[in-house]
């Protein structure tokens, strides 16, 4: 980076030129994090457009993370070798390119395979973000940066159920993907003039078995995970099958990437202590937060009988909450360490989520409502400081790499979670006749005139209280994050050294 680039150390707010940077990659991240829920709430459509079953058109959300899985290890070698700005184009080409060709899909093969290409793209703007605006911004600000890039994770599960119902009700499917081409120009020309052009390092090889050890093995293992849902159980060959042979190959590429000097994930990171323990504390809070979410929309769909739009409207109290608090917590991380926000956010968000575990069918509103804006305050303080414990001790070259684990991490935890909370509802539902009735009349797949009133109220009930257990465990699972936040920083970390093993000196 040069000195015309590099932030000044001792100012402390952002600055336009950073403000400026902040705005190209949230753009990006955007689109990228928006196009995930917005085909979430298009599959019933993509069924009756395609003839199609639920369980091939749920491909149209596989396909896309499984290429995100694929090309995100890549990320950290292709910045050091092309440089982020030029590689930051290039993907937002892919996924904007693909966007238009899901857009002209005639079919839902095509679709799939265009949702691939579009995770392609996808999947290397998030980490390159979290690189320039790192790099740009400097360790001293992390927590501010890493608040700005949480802007899209809060607008994405906000922003596209209400998107994607509204633009399917009121134009077309097309449009849903469509959205993207003028968003993807502005935010491509936008990034043509403010990014800084970077210098790469082509002296690193690529690490080729590394490669075809760690992304075949990411896609495969996330696959085994997510046909859990369908199969209703993990003991299948469909779920172990490619979930173990995916699994015995990212074990492959450690005992490999241990024993070479420039591989595609740097393990020697975990040699940083606050990057391991912030790396063990966004595992378990990804599996605990993400699967938890997948609920949310879920329960008023299903349970509530609301519409995608409403639906996504009442989902709205969680991005406000966290809007409210992520900006303090960014600055407050800068000036005191991530360790005790982070503590704070999880019981605020434990506190939150222990409404949902008492859920009924006629829960009042404002009591949900109430218990998403104090869940989004919590997470608010929460996701981002633990990435700002992460990056903030990086020296400039470890930054790609960095962000690049972070974001496998997040994606396969986050997968994780969304399977073992999906399989724990649909057992839940299996075990009560009432609420498997229920469910099969939203589906749509029994009649409601063939069931009486009376066994329609009960099933009502018993799917409520399905996804109150199911909370429960969730909310377990959130509490047991304490224990590796309890060894996050609780003071501002520091610099010192710039060497390839940087010293760590907490500043009182």
């Amino acid at each position: 980076m040069t000195s015309a680039t590099r932030p000044d150390a001792a100012s402390d707010k952002l600055d336009s030129g950073v403000l400026k940077i902040a705005g190209v990659v949230v753009l990006g991240a955007i689109m990228a994090i928006l196009d995930v829920t917005v085909v979430s709430v298009a599959l019933p459509t993509f069924q009756k457009e395609f003839n199609a079953t639920y369980a091939t058109v749920a491909w149209t959300m596989t396909a896309y993370t499984l290429a995100l899985a694929t090309v995100i290890p890549v990320t950290g070698w292709a910045a050091d070798r092309f440089g982020t700005k030029r590689l930051y184009l290039t993907s937002l080409v892919l996924f904007v390119g693909g966007s238009v060709l899901c857009s002209m899909a005639w079919d839902i093969g095509p679709l799939i395979a265009f949702r691939a290409l579009q995770g392609l793209g996808g999947g290397m703007l998030m980490p390159l973000g979290m690189t320039i605006m790192t790099r740009a911004a400097g360790p001293d600000r992390v927590g501010r940066v890493m608040a700005v890039l949480g802007v899209p994770m809060l607008l994405g599960p906000i922003g596209g159920p209400i998107l994607g119902g509204w633009l399917i009700e009121t134009v077309s499917w097309h449009w849903i993907f469509l959205i993207n081409l003028p968003i993807g120009v502005i935010a491509f020309l936008f990034a043509l003039k403010v990014l800084p052009s970077d210098a790469p390092h082509p002296s690193e090889s690529f690490d080729f078995l590394g490669m075809l050890l760690l992304s075949p093995g990411l896609a495969l293992f996330l696959y085994g995970v997510s046909s859990i849902p369908g199969e209703g159980k993990v003991v299948a060959a469909k779920v172990l099958i490619p979930g173990l042979v995916g699994l015995a190959l990212v074990v492959g590429f450690v005992f490999h990437a241990l024993g070479k000097e420039h591989a595609l994930i740097d393990l020697s990171l975990f040699k940083n202590r606050n990057l391991t323990i912030a790396v063990v504390t966004m595992t378990l809070f990804s599996v605990a937060f993400m699967g938890s979410m997948l609920l949310l929309p879920s329960y008023f769909l299903q349970v509530r009988g609301e519409g995608t739009l409403t639906t996504g409207l009442l989902l709205a109290p969680q991005g406000l909450g966290a809007m409210l608090t992520m900006p303090i917590g960014g600055k407050l991380t800068d000036k005191m360490g991530p360790g005790k926000l982070v503590l704070a956010g999880i019981l605020v968000i434990a506190l939150g989520l222990g409404v949902y575990t008492q859920v009924g069918a006629d829960t009042p509103f404002p009591l949900l409502l109430g218990g998403l804006f104090v869940m989004g305050m919590g997470m608010g303080v929460t996701m981002m400081p633990i990435m700002s414990a992460a990056l903030a001790s990086l020296v400039d070259h470890q930054i790609a790499r960095g962000s690049t684990m972070m974001n496998i991490i997040q994606q396969a935890a986050g997968s994780i979670g969304t399977a073992v909370m999906s399989v724990i509802l649909t057992n839940q539902v299996l075990e009560s006749p009432a609420a498997s009735t229920y469910f099969g009349v939203k589906q749509g797949a029994i009649p409601a005139e063939a069931v009486p009133p009376g066994v329609l109220a009960e099933g009502q009930s018993a799917l409520a209280s399905a996804f109150g257990s199911t909370y429960t465990i969730a909310l377990v699972l959130i509490v047991l994050c304490i224990i590796p936040a309890l060894f996050l920083p609780r003071r501002k970390i520091e610099r010192v050294d710039q060497s390839e093993q940087p010293v760590l000196t907490a500043v009182h």
